[in-house]
Order: C-alpha cells, then structure tokens, then sequence
C-alpha cells in the first residue's frame, strides 16, 4: 500500500483512529504485551515509521486504547451510580456508589488488562510529550469520576473524591492480574479449596473500594 502522509487535522485524526481501532481489536486475541509494532503496522496497512508518525511507541498507542476505554468506562459508571439500589443501613449510599463502580469495573475487562500494564509496561517507553498528553488525559478522567461520586456524597471534598477515583483503578490494577492464574496456579488453588480466581477479584475489588470509600466519608463527616 502506498503511503499518504495525513497533513490536514482531520486527516491526521482518522488516521490515528485508524491505528487505535486496529490496536483494540487486535487486543480482543492476544494480550497487551503480545503485540508488537511490526504485526500492529502490518494489520494497519502501514510500515512501523509510518505508524511512528502518528504515535511516537507501540506503548504510546495502547495508552491510547486507555484513553477511549476509560472514558467509554466512565459513561457507564455514571449510570451504574445513578442506578445503584441503596440500603437502608449505615453508609447505605456510600456501599451502594462503592458496590456500582467496583461492579462497572469488571464489565470492561480490556480496561482492566490496559490499567494493569500502565504503570510498569505502557510508561516506560513514551515520550515527554505523549507523557503530558497522557497524564493530562488521566487527571480529566479522575476528575470526572470525583465529581461523580461527590454529587452521590456531597460530604466528601474535592480531595477526598480524587482520592477514591484515583484508588479504583491503582487496586484494579493490583487485583486484576491474579484474576488470571496459569492452569497450574488455578488447579492448585481448586485443591486448597479456594474459591475462583474471577470470583475473588470481584469479591476483593468491592470490598476494597466500599472500604475506602466509608473511609473517606467518616473522615470527612
């Protein structure tokens, strides 16, 4: 395929959508560290300089799939948390907030494996400008999910809520790589007894967060 190098925004836009929507769905077969630049330039019809035109690393496009998939995450938060059932006991809305955004979490599973790599894998190999770009794009989405639980628990100041949001997916990304045991470590853990690691992962997420969020309403009362 000849390449067109894109020079007009919209141009440039579509073929950096092009790029990351080629990046999902090839994220949808194999893991996040079992795609290399070659076979992602490949699918996307271009040569690995070409897609460097666009992303300046292989890491600094799936931090790119983050960016949607947090987003696309965060719109089904607010619903979740508009809908969550509230109990008539203690810190009822703060164990129904905290129970809807631990729940939500486990329906975007790719979120979960990107969130995981974030720290240790996508940001070590990004440039200082993609770095600004990425950290900049976090702190908008921590941001909207404070504001989200704040207008459930009106009690909670800015910190508070920032702190919550940003501890769902620092324990996320602690939790989720052991929801996925190799066959050994699942096998041995079946013969102590234990319950499956899925089930664990969703158990100990909710706990967590409706912890730390009673936490941080008691503070703040």
């Amino acid at each position: 395929m000849e390449f067109r190098r894109a020079r007009r925004p919209e141009q440039v836009a579509a073929r950096r959508a092009a790029i990351l929507d080629t990046a999902e769905a090839m994220l949808g077969e194999v893991p996040v560290t079992e795609v290399s630049l070659r076979e992602l330039s490949c699918r996307v019809g271009l040569a690995k300089s070409n897609v460097l035109r666009y992303f300046d690393s292989r890491e600094a496009v799936f931090l790119g799939v983050l960016d949607r998939r947090w987003g696309a995450w965060l719109d089904d938060v607010e619903a979740a948390i508009r809908d969550a059932p509230v109990e008539p006991v203690p810190y009822g809305r703060a164990i129904a907030v905290a129970t809807a955004v631990a729940d939500s979490v486990q329906r975007h599973p790719l979120l979960c494996d990107l969130v995981a790599s974030m720290a240790g894998v996508l940001e070590r190999n990004i440039g200082l400008d993609t770095a600004r770009a990425v950290k900049a794009r976090a702190t908008d989405h921590t941001a909207r999910l404070a504001d989200l639980v704040r207008a459930e628990l009106p009690q909670l100041d800015e910190p508070a809520a920032t702190r919550f949001a940003r501890s769902v997916l620092v324990v996320t990304a602690g939790l989720w790589p052991h929801a996925h045991p190799t066959g050994e470590v699942a096998r041995a853990a079946a013969e102590l007894g234990l319950p499956p690691a899925a089930e664990l992962f969703a158990a100990d997420l909710r706990e967590a967060l409706v912890n730390q969020l009673i936490g941080l309403v008691v503070r703040s009362s």
